[in-house]
């Protein structure tokens, strides 16, 4: 048989099987280049605010800190909403510690992190709900557990998470952000960690289609010879 016999067919078969991910790149390129990534991050959703340090605070001592929680390696101050604390790091393990008394603030409870919360949303929608996550959902596979997560009653759904040890905001997430994760995920083929753009289901899909453009390209050519020599 001809080589255009075999392009021919191959470049059929082959687009039938590439085809349905070649629309899902489409489509999921499209996406990710109409959406702003300062939107898909939630920029406009959530800030963190570094408010100044009262100069004349009564604060604890390093010295009488270091005698109340031996074994610290780090420290740092900031401020926690109203007041200034302690960010301290013993080990493996941190702890926020109250500037002034030098009691334990940490792990912060459900009613400290919704008026975290309340102060890094930007939005108007109230809150919907706290949930104590120990079990990370995809959406924040890679932040460490356990985590609060904060839902708000928005049409973008958002939810904020923060760190129940630092009351740091470790993502923001809503509707944009979840499509964009479940786009991500198809065109990068890589539909357990979605994270992974070298993984071998894409290499293969990759080569496929790049067999498939080749036929097509050579299939081109000869056409056109043919079409000269008649």
């Amino acid at each position: 048989m001809k080589p255009a016999f075999w392009a021919r067919r191959a470049h059929k078969w082959i687009g039938l099987i590439i085809g349905v991910q070649a629309l899902l790149w489409m489509i999921s390129g499209v996406y990710m280049t109409v959406i702003s990534l300062d939107i898909i991050h939630g920029d406009h959703l959530a800030h963190t605010h570094s408010e100044p340090l009262y100069p004349g605070a009564s604060r604890l001592g390093q010295a009488e800190l270091a005698t109340r929680y031996p074994g610290i390696t780090s420290l740092r101050i900031k401020r926690l909403l109203a007041r200034e604390v302690y960010e301290v790091r013993q080990g493996g393990k941190t702890l926020l510690i109250d500037a002034a008394s030098g009691k334990q603030v940490s792990p912060l409870k459900e009613a400290t992190v919704l008026e975290l919360a309340k102060a890094t949303y930007q939005g108007d929608a109230k809150v919907d709900r706290a949930e104590w996550v120990t079990r990370a959902p995809q959406e924040v596979a890679t932040r460490p557990v356990p985590m609060w997560a904060v839902h708000f009653a928005d049409r973008g759904r958002t939810t904020l998470y923060f760190s129940p040890d630092t009351g740091e905001l470790l993502a923001r997430r809503h509707s944009l952000w979840r499509w964009f994760d479940f786009l991500w995920m198809f065109h990068i083929m890589d539909y357990e960690a979605r994270s992974d753009v070298n993984n071998t289901l894409l290499r293969v899909a990759a080569a496929t289609g790049l067999v498939f453009a080749l036929c097509g390209m050579w299939l081109l050519f000869y056409s056109f010879q043919r079409r000269v020599r008649q």
